[in-house]
């Protein structure tokens, strides 16, 4: 770590939890962010900004006047510009440190299992349920650490599924995927702008905490937030012994 890194993370090595040896973890890790719209703009900026030292951001979408509420990741003159090639240029400015690679197009569940392979930790920051669903599926078969996000109107929800681990539940032990599920999007329902902060930036947490293998995290509590009332209620989660995704994991 040369000098500039030390002053640039000096604030994460004076805490004992992280120190020089801590924050060489987090240079040294590789995230897969999936989205890079209200939640993923908080998560890429905490992660950037705190030193992962790898991101692939994927995301198909253009950056559009309604985003810019609450995607704060982007500005007015991403208008029209892939959002994860948005994104990357903005962390160029904050952190050049870094290496972001970006993915432009729809991935296809193999293609997702290759992204998710060399990554330390996955974030969906998406905003339907086939691709929470098929990340889902994609962490339980690598046994990849998944931490989950969502937010609509003014309640949101964030949870980890640490596939490492025996005992955790997935995704589908949580909601078991039908195919009858109405989607819930931000452009039919609307979406409180600072609420997608406050559940992207708990997502940015609990990702760090699971590479810096400190603290406890989320797994087997699932989170949610009303931020009307401004309270959090936690609610613990088993895993569904009948399971069809993860019920074989050993």
């Amino acid at each position: 770590m040369n000098d500039d890194q030390l002053l640039r993370y000096s604030r994460h090595i004076l805490l004992p939890q992280i120190g020089i040896e801590g924050q060489q973890v987090l240079m040294d890790s590789h995230a897969l962010v999936v989205g890079a719209g209200g939640l993923g703009s908080p998560v890429a900026l905490y992660l950037g900004a705190g030193g992962v030292g790898k991101l692939t951001i994927c995301d198909f979408d253009v950056v559009d006047l309604t985003n810019l509420q609450r995607q704060v990741i982007h500005t007015t003159r991403s208008i029209a510009t892939n959002k994860a090639e948005s994104a990357r240029r903005a962390l160029g400015e904050i952190n050049p440190e870094i290496c972001v690679n970006t993915v432009t197009k729809k991935s296809t569940e193999e293609e997702l299992v290759a992204l998710a392979e060399t990554a330390d930790v996955v974030i969906d920051c998406s905003d339907n349920f086939a691709t929470r669903h098929t990340l889902n599926r994609v962490c339980v078969h690598l046994k990849k650490p998944l931490v989950s996000g969502a937010a609509i109107g003014f309640e949101g929800q964030v949870t980890v599924f640490d596939l490492r681990h025996a005992e955790s539940p997935c995704y589908h032990c949580l909601f078991p995927d039908t195919g009858a599920e109405g989607e819930m999007r931000c452009a039919e329902n609307g979406v409180f702008a600072p609420l997608v902060g406050m559940i992207g930036t708990t997502q940015a947490a609990e990702a760090m905490k699971i590479l810096l293998n400190t603290g406890q995290s989320l797994q087997g509590r699932l989170l949610l937030l009303d931020a009307l009332t401004l309270e959090w209620r936690s609610i613990k989660l088993k895993r569904d012994p009948g399971c069809r995704v993860c019920a074989g994991r050993g």
